[in-house]
């Protein structure tokens, strides 16, 4: 539940005025901040251990870590192409032979054949198969380590706007409700007034009109801070409790626009991603058409023999090396098929990769433009709010001796309502907004926001298992 008496400093001290002392027009969001009161012992008492959280418990965040450390398995297995391969074969059986010569002589055996082999097999050269094959490892590595940054960027943006959107929704379901009390207070007063002969039915019915519409409004909020507490619970893993007003990260943010462009251009992990996924693409095609070109190997092998039927009770002992070479004339077209498919492809990785830049320039320049459109709004809703409240004070004044009607004090107390939702909107819009602008440039991260975490290093992982040539189980001991 949400307390609606600790909104009472934001709305005054008397609910029925309306009004807002200059002196205590702190904002609107730290001071609803202070009223998010809901039923669960866990708590994210500021932004930065919200974030921090997510950064280390968001399951999107965390398999995207675990689709990186799968990834970084491609590299072990292109450097099994250097090594050789090792199979043992082993065989036993019974056999039984029988011969009618000619007198009427019938001879009959039996053995036991048993044996066992070793091979060894060892690629020289493949068409730098292997080579490139490496390489594209890299690449795709490389890669999927910018994929975490950018679901590392996306989650932090999504915790800090439904934090926000907690506190927004939290400061405007109190607005409704307060209002709703002043209304019902109006309500009362139209009434009491219309039984002494002051106003008309018509005032009542106004009166009624603007308190449903009010109950409505109400309502409305109720549920949107229902979803907005349901959103931070999906993103951040925890029900919000008691938030402390958030600042906007404008510190970190380039001086210019010129210099956020330069940033995101050169910074922006998927603009990094993109430029990556080419090299592998590249790669690719070097790969396939290694196919095309001579393979030279080398195979030995020793096997044993026991019980030939040729000579029981004795054994036979062989062993050979074999090099060997095999250049491909002519595989249906298969392999051409498959070089000219890779060609296109590198194609529209270059394309993609094109396409990204200007994705990330335009977003640059967007959500530059909403957060210094966001400072405006704010010194413009708190004018307004200011000279609502003038308006409102003199409106009553007004009505008690007859020179404003009931529905002019109903549409001034509506015009301060909706100036001071304008206003916790814009204190809201520009919080989120810088942490878009940090984002879109790319360095929305738990390390330049200072996150009291513990830094996810996605090269843990590749030192323990680039070099291992076998074993099954993960670094972590699944």
């Amino acid at each position: 539940m949400v307390r609606r008496d600790a909104f009472s400093p934001v709305l005054g001290s008397n609910p029925s005025s309306g009004r807002i002392p200059l002196r205590r027009a702190v904002s609107v969001i730290a001071m609803a901040a202070c009223a998010l009161f809901l039923a669960t012992p866990v708590s994210a008492e500021s932004i930065s251990g919200a974030l921090a959280r997510a950064y280390g418990f968001n399951p999107d965040l965390n398999q995207q870590r675990a689709a990186a450390r799968a990834v970084d398995e491609n590299l072990p297995t292109a450097l099994s192409g250097y090594r050789p391969t090792v199979t043992a074969t082993a065989d036993i059986g019974r056999s039984w032979s029988e011969s009618n010569l000619p007198g009427g002589v019938t001879t009959r055996n039996a053995s036991n054949p048993r044996g066992a082999a070793l091979s060894v097999n060892q690629n020289i050269w493949n068409g730098n198969r292997t080579l490139n094959g490496v390489r594209r490892a890299d690449s795709q590595i490389l890669l999927a380590r910018e994929n975490i940054r950018i679901t590392e960027q996306v989650t932090l943006a999504a915790g800090a706007t439904s934090y926000m959107n907690v506190l927004r929704d939290t400061a405007i379901l109190s607005l409704r409700r307060n209002n709703v009390e002043v209304l019902e207070q109006q309500l009362r007063q139209t009434r009491d007034r219309f039984q002494v002969g002051e106003v008309t039915r018509t005032d009542v019915a106004q009166a009624e009109a603007s308190l449903a519409q009010g109950q409505a409004d109400s309502f409305t909020a109720q549920s949107n801070l229902q979803t907005s507490i349901a959103n931070f619970r999906q993103v951040v893993g925890i029900e919000p409790r008691n938030l402390q007003p958030a600042r906007p990260v404008e510190k970190l943010l380039p001086r210019t626009l010129d210099v956020a462009l330069g940033l995101s251009l050169t910074e922006h992990p998927a603009i990094q991603a993109a430029l990556h996924n080419v090299d592998a693409a590249s790669l690719n095609v070097k790969v396939i058409e290694g196919q095309l070109y001579p393979t030279l190997g080398v195979t030995g092998t020793v096997s044993k023999r026991y019980d030939p039927i040729t000579s029981p009770g004795s054994d036979v002992l062989s062993a050979s090396v074999v090099g060997s070479l095999s250049v491909p004339i002519y595989e249906g077209g298969a392999v051409y098929s498959a070089v000219r498919q890779s060609k296109e492809l590198l194609g529209q990785a270059r394309l993609q990769a094109d396409l990204q830049r200007e994705q990330i320039r335009a977003n640059v320049v967007s959500s530059w433009g909403v957060w210094l459109n966001s400072k405006s709004v704010i010194e413009a809703a708190q004018a307004q709010v200011r000279a609502a409240e003038i308006a409102l004070n003199g409106v009553r004044e007004e009505a008690k001796v007859g020179q404003r009607t009931t529905l002019d004090v109903l549409n001034a107390q509506q015009a301060l309502l909706n100036a001071r939702v304008l206003l916790v909107t814009a204190q809201r819009d520009r919080v989120v907004s810088s942490y878009a602008v940090l984002a879109s440039i790319g360095r929305l991260s738990a390390s330049n926001l200072g996150l009291q975490v513990v830094t996810y290093d996605p090269t843990i992982h590749y030192d323990q298992v680039k070099g291992k040539w076998i074993g099954t189980s993960t670094p972590d001991g699944r």
